[in-house]
């Protein structure tokens, strides 16, 4: 597919979270981006109920922040009970600020914060939306371009596109098409998951709470303001269809009526699993969020996931486009499925916790677990190895944002693009596009340096490289990280 047109950079299929997320990071960078989803309006129900300080920091760089803040609530504190209500596991995560520079954790209510996302996307003037378009098949694909048939109000058509996204959910159709495998890590467990609606939650628990009782495991979730969410485990022998009727789930919720009144909105069974896809970039077809990776809900971490990973892939899709060698994408991957492998596993283990109606294992969990009560802040998520330097000790870690109530936040300062940071020892560097170099003590409002330059002194270097997702490329000489990202994302030749 040489010397043709193409309709769009990157054509993203499915618009949930993750699919708008990576529209509008893409939008944002400048590049044509088609966007394709076959339902017409936002899903009015909520699937995922928690985002972390990460994921703040992405919707703080769309600038989407003001609307999305009144669909969440700062995440209180996780419990993981024995069936005498003592604590098993307890994460602390009330009053702690992450790396992103915000809480740790936010319960969500998803809807509304798609909605603020998309309504982002009204406003670029590279993104095209579709909705009401599905995708129907792969036509042609390689390192080149794609060939898309989609199926929309008006028809089937062709689109070109350099690269497509496919956000399209656990079930993709492009992965299918693609025939991409999935490596099960054998955890699959069906619950009964209802959401309602509360219009006093004074009388409910302040804790989001695991209930491991071997009578019934149950989950108790906050979500968005007023939203709260009950997961229950189903036995081998109940019909998951027969136990949605109201008179089984009024037997479920009656320990609950008696402390307030709630209105179920949403009802629905689910087999929770742990998944990771075989291959995540074929050719110019890259998987991302719930088409590459599934995470069973008991860290809440599965949206997160996806949307690191569409922060991880816009720059690097904008880098490649812009001319970087190709095989900048295959760091994606590389970086990307650790991370989901780590947080799927801990997942599972916290799952397997939860998940026993056997009392005489319950009971011997409860004995080994209550002697040795785990008190935990969040987890500390390994480095990235990839698009970095290698034997660097920051890099492949998120660079902290620092906050101050009268400067504003770190990344709103400094803006989009990479950064090289500096204390004011570094020779001067020659400039390249997309990169900002800055002098903390002199360039950034004092608290905001202060922070940042004790970042860098805690290198033991001269300088740091922050990627444009906020990931550490490399800290050292300055001149030597601006050659090795001039490598890494440029044609252009730097001076020595």
């Amino acid at each position: 597919m040489t010397d043709i047109s193409y309709d769009c950079d990157v054509l993203v299929v499915g618009l949930g979270p993750v699919g708008a997320v990576m529209a509008a990071l893409l939008g944002d960078l400048g590049r044509s981006v088609l966007a394709i989803e076959p339902q017409h309006e936002v899903y009015p129900l909520p699937r995922a109920a928690h985002v972390d300080h990460e994921v703040m920091r992405i919707f703080q760089a769309l600038g989407v922040i003001d609307a999305v803040l009144p669909h969440m609530r700062v995440a209180p504190d996780y419990e993981f009970l024995a069936s005498n209500g003592k604590p098993l596991i307890h994460f602390q995560r009330d009053g702690l600020n992450g790396t992103g520079g915000w809480p740790v954790s936010y319960n969500v209510y998803q809807p509304g914060i798609e909605r603020a996302v998309r309504t982002r996307l009204d406003a670029l003037d590279g993104v095209t939306v579709e909705l009401g378009s599905r995708f129907d098949a792969l036509v042609e694909h390689d390192d080149a371009g794609v060939v898309v048939r989609i199926d929309g109000e008006h028809g089937p058509r062709t689109v070109r596109a350099r690269y497509l996204a496919a956000c399209d959910g656990a079930r993709s159709p492009v992965r299918e098409a693609l025939g991409i495998g999935l490596d099960d890590l054998d955890f699959d467990e069906p619950w009964l998951v209802l959401d309602a609606w509360v219009p006093d939650e004074s009388g409910f628990p302040e804790s989001n709470i695991q209930f491991c009782d071997p009578e019934r495991p149950t989950s108790f979730v906050h979500m968005g303001p007023n939203r709260l969410r009950w997961e229950f485990m189903l036995r081998a022998d109940e019909d998951p269809q027969a136990m949605l009727h109201p008179e089984n789930l009024e037997t479920l919720l009656k320990p609950w009526r008696a402390k307030g009144e709630l209105n179920v909105e949403r009802t629905a069974v689910y087999q929770f699993h742990g998944l990771i896809a075989d291959q995540w970039r074929k050719g110019s077809v890259l998987l991302v969020g719930d088409s590459a990776h599934q995470t069973p809900p008991f860290l809440g971490q599965g949206l997160c996931s996806g949307l690191r990973d569409a922060v991880n892939l816009a720059w690097k899709l904008d880098a490649v486009l812009a001319g970087a060698d190709q095989a900048l994408l295959d760091s994606y991957m590389r970086e990307r499925e650790p991370h989901c492998r780590f947080l799927i596993t801990k997942a599972i283990e916290m799952g397997r916790v939860v998940c026993t109606f056997d009392r005489e294992r319950a009971a011997a969990r409860d004995a080994e677990m209550l002697a040795n009560p785990l008190v935990s802040g969040p987890f500390i998520l390994p480095a990235l190895v990839g698009a970095m330097r290698h034997g660097d000790a920051m890099a492949g870690l998120p660079f902290p944002q620092a906050t101050d109530p009268r400067e504003g936040r770190l990344d709103d300062v400094l803006g989009a693009g990479a950064w090289l940071l500096h204390t004011g020892q570094s020779e001067a560097v020659a400039a390249m596009p997309g990169l900002r170099v800055v002098d903390v003590r002199r360039d950034l409002p004092p608290a905001l340096g202060t922070a940042a330059a004790k970042t860098i002194a805690a290198t033991g270097a001269e300088a740091v490289l922050v990627r444009p997702d906020r990931y550490v490329f490399g800290s050292g000489n300055a001149a030597e990280l601006v050659r090795a990202w001039a490598d890494l994302v440029s044609t252009a030749k730097v001076p020595a």
